[in-house]
């Protein structure tokens, strides 16, 4: 499985009989699934998983890989006793039987897996309220445009590394690496609701200056990286730094999140403000040059017990480690009857209170200070719900050129990205659901061959003239209007805004294809489903989209070379090399290596024959370098799974003297979680809303593109699955059809 799945993060589940006649206790010393260290079993061995009379666990569910037994949430996995859940007689479960339950995740969501096992994400209820429509992208309800990263650029160090022939992976692979260190100092928004009764789109905008300020001394402090030209850009542009960093709109990811709320829970236990200290056990040894301090203020708390008329006494501020020294201290010597409290002043002093008061009073301090703690907690988390609220809507979220924009939301905001290609594709599906880039839209028939210029701003100029027909759209009350006769480009509301005027545009377009034709095609339409989930690759001379739902384009790529050299070679060396060749084109991937595409594919092997003698420089086949790729990649894994299994094994060999031991750590824990990076999650796909007057009822007559012969063919199923993707399944359900064209009108195509 490990070899061909790529993985050792394994579920196994479901009828094992390992309990009673069929497994005795003499029995799992010799069966290694249970005495290796490798796998956790979820299920006891005294729980009954069985229906009849007897007692037996047969059903168990075992776990192997490091992120799973990482992620395991103590007793969670249970069995469900489904004849009294719903009320069954006795024949009508004879031949059922108990399970263990496989719902053990603390989410609604599918965490992205490696391969192995995937388990089905729950659908979310639309939730309601400002937040959601705040944020709700283009759908029947309301939608939106999202535009964001305004003058944060990836960087010219990126922009080196990647190259015409990256593929979809490598250039995730390098974003992630190169680009994730940037911080968003602006978010945009705009939603945009479709009136049906007056013909409009009512249209709200937002700007947000965002900056993950600190809440208090133990808050995340983030590190991040600034970039000399992208600060110079935004600066001219007019952007305002004070408001960023002085009334910027704090967020956390999931882990910092995690880790405030563990914070809180722990000052929690401190009751009274005196600590989770054992009031019976005396007090850590103060230092000699601490007691004179330490008696001083013992001497204060006496007389503010012994003086009725006073309820409170301040001290001076003082360091962490006396404060440290005061609670041990007071929570030795006075258990009941005062109340302790650390406050700080806006110069960041931090002094103690300490206060008389009765059982009654404590508590209804206690959950005064709950809710402030929650409150803050709710700031803290600040923007990144508006995030949440944004996927746990499962409507369309649109963007131009969107891949870094994707990656940046779902690593600000979430968790780490996840080193895994196809980790992050599942992750980006679960956060958002249906995704839409409109510049591979403008970049795909039937508006390649009418819109020249995809850059945003001139996407946007030409979608106003003919044939489309830019849409009616007016602000709701209360929020700001745009002008594009004015050009606000490069603030993330204005981005956002005309995002979305592009997509209605080239939507409502496609609508005119349809018989009758309309002027108005909703964000469920079947028509622009073939552009979900497909983000546009930049610079990437044969791939055009990275395709988060399906498997990627592969490229035959048999015109192009791998060539390796000195260091001190250029392009024109490179030229001067393959003169005899014709037109070629040079890819640089590091200082020592670049890809040579051949204007002919014949002339391939000639260049590779004329370096088998040469000393400086060695050129291969695209194939060839591809394939060296795959078995270093192959090689590194098998090498990983081998030290893993001799890693486990030696700890089993020194642990085989005490079987229980060992057998009562795997029990120790029970179930799954999703990693720490990721914490609570509240985000699921939505499940597909019913809505009537934005359901697109036409027959969508499809025309087969030529063969795709510069790719490869993907693995049968594989290919089923995307093609599938591709088209969408379309179904008639109108009696007309679309205007004959001579090209499928409406699909992403294989070639470019």
């Amino acid at each position: 499985m490990i070899d061909r799945w790529q993985t050792d993060n394994i579920m196994f589940l479901g009828d094992f009989n390992a309990d009673c006649s069929y497994v005795g206790k003499k029995d799992w010393s010799s069966i290694r699934l249970r005495t290796s260290e490798v796998f956790k079993w979820l299920i006891s061995d005294d729980t009954d998983t069985t229906v009849g009379n007897s007692d037996c666990a047969y059903d168990r569910i075992v776990v192997s890989g490091s992120k799973l037994r990482k992620w395991i949430v103590p007793k969670s996995a249970k069995v469900f006793d489904f004849q009294r859940a719903f009320k069954l007689s006795q024949e009508e479960i004879s031949r059922a039987r108990w399970a263990p339950s496989t719902r053990p995740w603390k989410t609604p969501i599918s965490w992205p897996s490696t391969g192995s096992f995937q388990v089905p994400s729950r659908p979310h209820p639309e939730r309601p309220g400002s937040p959601s429509q705040a944020t709700s992208p283009l759908a029947p309800a309301e939608a939106s445009g999202l535009a964001l990263l305004a003058g944060i650029s990836d960087g010219p160090s990126v922009s080196a590394l990647t190259n015409g022939f990256d593929t979809p992976e490598e250039r995730y692979q390098k974003l992630r690496k190169h680009s994730m260190d940037f911080l968003l100092f602006q978010f945009g928004l705009c939603t945009f609701k479709y009136d049906h009764t007056e013909s409009k789109y009512n249209m709200k905008s937002f700007n947000f200056y965002i900056f993950p300020k600190p809440l208090n001394r133990t808050s995340p402090d983030v590190k991040f990286v600034c970039q000399s030209s992208s600060i110079d850009f935004l600066a001219n542009q007019g952007f305002d730094f004070n408001k960023v960093f002085r009334n910027g709109i704090p967020y956390l990811n999931q882990e910092e999140e995690r880790q405030l709320r563990e914070q809180y829970d722990e000052k929690r236990c401190q009751a009274n403000g005196l600590g989770g200290l054992d009031a019976a056990k005396p007090p850590s040894a103060v230092p000699k040059d601490q007691k004179e301090f330490i008696k001083k203020v013992v001497e204060r708390i006496e007389d503010l017990l012994q003086n009725e008329g006073n309820a409170a006494v301040q001290l001076e501020p003082c360091t962490g480690f006396q404060r440290k020294l005061i609670y041990q201290t007071l929570s030795w010597k006075y258990p009941k009857g005062i109340h302790v409290e650390t406050v700080e002043t806006e110069q960041k002093e931090r002094y103690m209170i300490i206060s008389k008061m009765d059982e009654e009073e404590r508590k209804r301090r206690e959950q005064e200070k709950r809710a402030r703690e929650q409150e803050e907690l709710r700031d803290a988390v600040g923007f990144s719900r508006v995030i949440h609220a944004l996927a746990n809507s499962g409507k369309l979220v649109v963007g131009h050129n969107m891949l870094l924009d994707v990656m940046h939301t779902i690593h600000q905001f979430y968790c780490s990205l996840p080193e895994d290609f196809r980790e992050f594709k599942e992750l980006a599906t679960c956060v958002f659901p249906r995704l839409l880039d409109t510049k591979l839209m403008a970049s795909t028939q039937p508006f390649k061959e009418i819109i020249k210029n995809t850059s945003l701003a001139e996407l946007e100029k030409r979608l106003k003239e003919t044939p489309f027909s830019p849409p009616r759209v007016e602000s709701a009350e209360g929020f700001p209007s745009y002008n594009t006769a004015s050009e606000q480009l490069h603030e993330a509301g204005y981005d956002a805004y005309i995002t979305g005027l592009c997509f209605i545009s080239m939507a409502n377009f496609l609508g005119s294809f349809l018989s009758p034709p309309t002027n108005h095609v909703s964000a469920r339409s079947k028509l622009i489903e073939p552009f979900f989930n497909k983000l546009f690759l930049m610079r990437v001379m044969d791939i055009p989209y990275l395709n988060l739902q399906g498997p990627d384009l592969q490229p035959k790529r048999d015109h192009v070379l791998y060539v390796t050299f000195p260091k001190d070679w250029k392009t024109s060396d490179l030229y001067q090399l393959f003169s005899a060749f014709g037109n070629i084109h040079v890819c640089w991937i590091d200082d020592t290596s670049a890809f040579v595409s051949l204007s002919q594919p014949e002339q391939v092997q000639i260049a590779v024959n004329t370096s088998k003698y040469a000393e400086s420089y060695r050129i291969q086949t695209y194939a060839e370098y591809h394939e060296k790729k795959e078995e270093e990649r192959r090689q590194a894994k098998r090498k990983w799974a081998e030290d893993s299994w001799k890693e486990m094994e030696v700890k089993r060999l020194k642990t085989q003297a005490s079987p229980f031991a060992l057998q009562s750590r795997c029990y120790s824990i029970c179930s799954f979680s999703t990693p720490s990076s990721v914490g609570k999650r509240s985000m699921s796909p939505i499940q597909e809303e019913s809505i009537t007057d934005d359901v697109e009822e036409a027959t969508v007559q499809e025309v087969d593109l030529p063969p795709p012969g510069s790719f490869q063919e993907p693995p049968e199923e594989e290919e089923k699955q995307a093609k599938k993707l591709r088209t969408g399944e379309r179904e008639e359900t109108l009696g007309g059809g679309l205007k004959a064209t001579p090209t499928r009108l409406f699909d992403v195509p294989d070639t470019w």
